[in-house]
């Protein structure tokens, strides 16, 4: 069931968990986007020993053909180690380079909301972020205590969508998968395989259709 707007309801009873993406699902920077687009087509060009503008070249196209080629949107984990750098690498560089308390504005209604989900629900946060950027990212909302428990790259090296971490999640929780709502703002990467599974999804690309919850729960 992909809930994706206000019409389609969900009785509280029926969910007992609820599994949040970070990036552009709890805030939306586009400048923030844009530093990990610079930063990811830095190493694409170290890797391939062209300029920085021809790295961005060969990670774009690179990722929009593996796109048509494997029928669904690929990860810049995916183009970054087609052109044979690493995600460990790619997220070192990330951590490094990035600044979030500079990049990112919070929305003042994500940490009501979220609070309140918590009182409610089991809440946990999966993102492909690495760990470091994520708890700078969790502190600049106000959310780093909002989580009972945060899944970050650094715990697989398995980016989203991945069977495996999927039934670690679902295990995880100890819950049947229509009692999990998944909440992400990439239907490919954070929903398909959940709904899949038969978890209840919502896909969120802004803020104000994330508040969206207080009216579907």
């Amino acid at each position: 069931m992909t809930l994706e707007n206000p019409g389609s309801r969900l009785k509280g009873q029926d969910i007992r968990a609820i599994v949040f993406d970070l990036d552009g699902t709890l805030y939306v920077s586009e400048a923030f986007e844009h530093a990990v687009w610079e930063s990811v087509s830095r190493y694409a060009a170290e890797v391939l020993g062209v300029s920085p503008a021809e790295g961005a070249e060969a990670l774009k196209t690179t990722r929009e053909r593996l796109t048509t080629e494997r029928g669904t949107v690929q990860t810049l984990a995916v183009a970054i180690e087609e052109l044979g750098g690493t995600v460990p690498e790619m997220h070192r560089r990330f951590a490094d380079e990035l600044r979030p308390e500079q990049l990112i504005e919070p929305d003042p209604r994500v940490v009501p909301l979220v609070e309140a989900l918590e009182a409610r629900y089991t809440v946990w946060l999966v993102t492909n972020n690495n760990s470091r950027l994520t708890s700078a990212i969790l502190a600049r909302l106000g959310l780093e205590d909002s989580f009972a428990r945060v899944i970050t790259i650094n715990d697989t090296w398995r980016p989203k969508p991945d069977e495996s971490v999927l039934d670690e999640i679902l295990e995880g929780l100890a819950l049947p998968p229509e009692q999990v709502l998944f909440v992400g703002d990439r239907y490919d990467i954070d929903l398909r395989l959940p709904e899949m599974r038969g978890c209840p999804v919502l896909l969120t690309k802004t803020v104000d259709e994330l508040m969206e919850l207080e009216i579907i729960l």
